[in-house]
Order: C-alpha cells, then structure tokens, then sequence
C-alpha cells in the first residue's frame, strides 16, 4: 500500500495525499521518507506549479505514530546516538523541504493535526481548515517537550508569542473557527468543501506567473528571518527587479489589459 499518493486534480496542480487512514495518517518512517520524496519529485516538476497537501479520510496527520514508528533508513553499524540523532532529522527536514520547493503549498486540513502534524500544517505556506478540523501541539501532553519541526520559531510568526506560548505549553485542543480566528488558518470551509475550496486557492494562484509567485514564496519566507525593514525592502527590490528584467510579464499584463483578455504569463 502507498501511504503517500500524488495526484493531479487540476492542471498545473499537484495533490501529495497521506493515505494512512486507519492510523489518521500518522508519521513514521514509512510515510515520511516517502513524503520526503513526493515533495522532492513535485518541486523539480517543471509543470507543478502548486501544491494541495492533505490527509486521506478523517484526519490530516496525527503526529507520531506512537505504536510503530519504525526505524530511519540507512543506520546499519551505527550506533544508538547516531541513529537517534539520523531519526530526528528524517522528520525535522520535513519543513525546510516545503519551504524549499519553489510552488506554494496549501494545507487542506480535513480533521486532527496533532503534534507533528500541527507542525507539517505550519510549515505550510497557506492552510484551509474544514470544520471538523483540530489542532494541538501533542508533544507535551506526551511526556516530551512541545517544541519539534520548527514549531517553536514559526508559530510565533504566525500568530503571535502569546497564543504560540499558551497552545504549546498547556497541549490544549482548538477547532478550526478558533483556529482561524487566530491566524492559524486563512478559511475554514465545510468538510465536503473542503478539497474543492483548496483546488480553487490553488487555481488562483495558477493565473499567475508561476516565476512570480516562487519567487514570491522565496521572499516571504526570507524576509520572516529578515532583521529590519530596509534589508526586506532591498530583497523585495531585488527579485522585483529581477522577473521585471528579465520577462515579459509586466508587458502582456499591460497589453491584456487593454484588450479585455486574462493574461498569459510566459516568464
């Protein structure tokens, strides 16, 4: 069986599928290395041009499958320090790879994310949560800390020190209006709506320059680590500067304009 699928709803649209639904599609190695290879294969996709992640039937991703994780590949003769350390890093890298792929990635999240999935849904560039959807950093609740894959720096970001502080510290649960009402989500759609509402998100986003838009994505992560104003203006300036020069976008923009038609980016 195929914990991870990817599919093709729309043009130019890619949908990474965790398809672990008895478990609500927790992580353990089976899914993560091949996740890790869906989204390595979808950014070197050249006609990819946004990417849907979701999970398969009531869940999105429950974190840390607590009864058979498994055991990271390639740990022959190594021992338990290195292939703790090996382990750590196979799920950690998880959010750098997302970040690093040049299409925008939407979260669709069709029910539980706990603990390293809340993490998985973070890391994402935009996240629709259907009703049913639930949210908790699972990881202190368990005996452990509740700082994993990057939480700990992006959440901040996201929705402010006071609530990321409350949320991982206590474990407590949220739904998806509260979610939303926080900045965690964008939208909450119903749950039947839920995939069509993030195919239309990424429909959008396809009217684009798909040049545009990745180096869009590039810089708003950048300028998150970015220390004051002037050096994000000078980044912006930069890629502005660069798809300006170096494609025709801005003049068939200009040109479709006029002639009352949609655009067609070529970069």
């Amino acid at each position: 069986m195929a914990y991870i699928e990817i599919e093709t709803p729309r043009p130019h649209v890619r949908a990474i599928v965790m398809n672990r639904p008895e478990r609500l599609n927790a992580l353990s190695f089976e899914t993560v290395v091949p996740l890790h290879e869906a989204i390595l294969e979808i950014g070197a996709d050249n006609d990819a041009w946004v990417v849907v992640l979701t999970g398969a039937g009531r869940g999105f991703c429950s974190g840390l499958d607590l009864e058979d994780h498994g055991v990271p590949p390639g740990i022959a003769g190594l021992p338990m320090s290195r292939i703790a350390t090996r382990a750590m890093a196979v799920f950690a890298d998880l959010v750098p790879a997302l970040r690093n792929i040049p299409q925008p990635v939407i979260a669709a999240i069709n029910g539980p994310a706990y603990g390293g999935g809340l993490c998985l849904a973070a890391a994402c560039d935009l996240r629709l949560a259907a009703e049913s959807a639930t949210f908790c950093g699972a990881g202190i609740k368990n005996g452990l800390t509740g700082t994993e894959l990057g939480i700990s720096w992006i959440l901040p970001r996201m929705i402010g020190a006071a609530r990321a502080f409350e949320l991982i510290l206590t474990g407590r649960e949220i739904g998806a209006h509260e979610a939303e009402r926080i900045g965690l989500v964008s939208r909450v759609a119903g749950d039947a709506a839920l995939f069509g509402a993030a195919l239309d998100v990424a429909e959008e986003i396809c009217a684009h320059s798909p040049h545009g838009v990745a180096m869009t994505k590039r810089v708003l992560w950048s300028n998150l680590e970015t220390s004051s104003l002037h050096a994000a203006m000078d980044l912006e300036a930069r890629n502005q500067l660069l798809v300006r020069m170096t494609t025709d976008n801005l003049d068939e923009a200009i040109r479709a304009r006029r002639e009352g038609r949609k655009p067609s980016f070529r970069d």
